[in-house]
This record gives C-alpha cells, sequence and structure tokens, in this order.
C-alpha cells in the first residue's frame, strides 16, 4: 500500500478525509494537501519544478 504525505507538512493523509490529490498547475506533478494546510491555506512547494501554490 502506497504511503501519501502531504508536501507542505509531510502529514500521512493515506486515510485522511478532506485531503486532496491534484496536479501541478505548472508540471503536472502530483500535489498532495492535507484537510489542516487546506483550510489554513498553507503555502505548497511542488518538488518537481519549484511552483508555489496557496
Amino acid at each position: 500500500m502506497a504511503s501519501y504525505r502531504c508536501v507542505s507538512c509531510k502529514a500521512e493523509v493515506s486515510n485522511a478525509t478532506g485531503s486532496v490529490q491534484f496536479k501541478c498547475p505548472n508540471c503536472g506533478e502530483e500535489i498532495i494537501r492535507c484537510v489542516d494546510c487546506r483550510i489554513n491555506a498553507v503555502p505548497y512547494v511542488c518538488p518537481k519544478c519549484g511552483f508555489e501554490g496557496p
């Protein structure tokens, strides 16, 4: 089973309700965010291209 982590806080989000997985708007790399970072608008950085988002 794969382990998924939030790109902002590195929390485990494999079965977390409210977490989201989407493609980077710049390069298409997979971005995973936990519910806490989403609610608090914690910035994220794409690990592949360095794109920064809210």
